[in-house]
């Protein structure tokens, strides 16, 4: 049985302790708004600092006014549709790029590489990017949101370099039995790196949730609007006051109300994604590794 030595336990103690702290200090905002969320609106509004527990009496009425709001919900479900098609054609295509752009037998496959790889450091700018959007007649269009932005440039070359860890010999017999280029890719390729896939899956849903510049540029109708940008307009134009209203009498405790709506409209757009990672976690390091140290 191997015995560490002291110097290898104290580096021990040491890392442990040093993880403990970067987990309080990057998990104790989210409590602190969680937290508020559910705090008597009154305290909360008067009180500043740290909050370990709920002030006062547990409330969720910030919740009910969020869930009331009509622009909430909508943001809510454009979102879920942005997240939803947008993921699905981004990973349609990055997987069939990468899976094109890994076959040895690619002619000017180094030039085309090379020209993604030179896209990704230098672009247009957000003047012709604009244009561009403008000019194909996408404005106002919820594909404005989703087309341009269709495939992330990292995202094809992992997935890419991961295709190449697929064994010639596998393609070959596939191919020897008859089966298409089709087939190969969604039956035989994907499953074989599925730790890679849904890795790029979570960076793209994550992405796509989280979303509010290209929107806020492109979408003029609020009706279209994601989650995020109703909370930007919540947090930043102070866009609460039809929201606190109801039932809600002087100055002092509107204001109140605006700052627990807040609080509840950031878990409402943060907890859903959140929900995601348990069940994609075990695959980040097998995926990333194989899609980025490789080649």
């Amino acid at each position: 049985m191997y015995m560490q030595t002291r110097g290898e336990r104290i580096f021990s103690y040491f890392n442990y302790i040093l993880l403990f702290v970067i987990c309080i200090i990057t998990l104790y905002p989210l409590w602190h708004v969680a937290v508020a969320s559910i705090s008597d609106p009154i305290l909360v509004f008067a009180k500043r600092g740290f909050y370990l527990w709920p002030l006062g009496k547990a409330t969720l009425k910030g919740y009910s006014l969020v869930l009331n709001n009509p622009n909430i919900v909508s943001g809510f479900l454009n979102t879920l549709f942005y997240v939803g098609v947008g993921t699905t054609l981004s990973m349609v295509v990055t997987i069939l790029g990468a899976y094109v752009l890994s076959r040895k037998g690619l002619y000017w496959n180094k030039v085309v590489m090379g020209l993604i790889i030179f896209y990704m450091y230098f672009q247009g700018g957000l003047i012709p990017f604009f244009l561009m959007v403008k000019n194909m007649g996408l404005m106002d269009s919820r594909w404005a949101v989703i087309l341009p932005t269709v495939v992330n440039t990292w995202n094809l070359i992992v997935m890419r370099t991961s295709f190449t860890t697929v064994p010639d010999s596998l393609i070959e017999s596939a191919k020897l039995d008859g089966a298409s280029e089709w087939r190969i890719v969604w039956v035989i390729a994907v499953p074989v790196l599925q730790a890679t896939v849904a890795v790029i899956a979570l960076f793209y849903a994550v992405g796509r949730w989280n979303e509010w510049f290209n929107p806020s540029l492109f979408l003029t109708s609020k009706n279209k609007y994601p989650l995020q940008v109703i909370l930007r307009e919540i947090l930043l134009k102070n866009s609460t006051q039809s929201m606190t209203q109801i039932g809600v009498v002087g100055q002092s405790e509107q204001e109140s109300y605006r700052l627990l709506v807040k609080y509840c409209t950031i878990m409402v757009a943060t907890v859903p994604i959140l929900l995601v990672y348990p069940f994609l976690q075990r695959y980040f390091i097998h995926g990333i590794m194989i899609g980025s140290l490789k080649g």
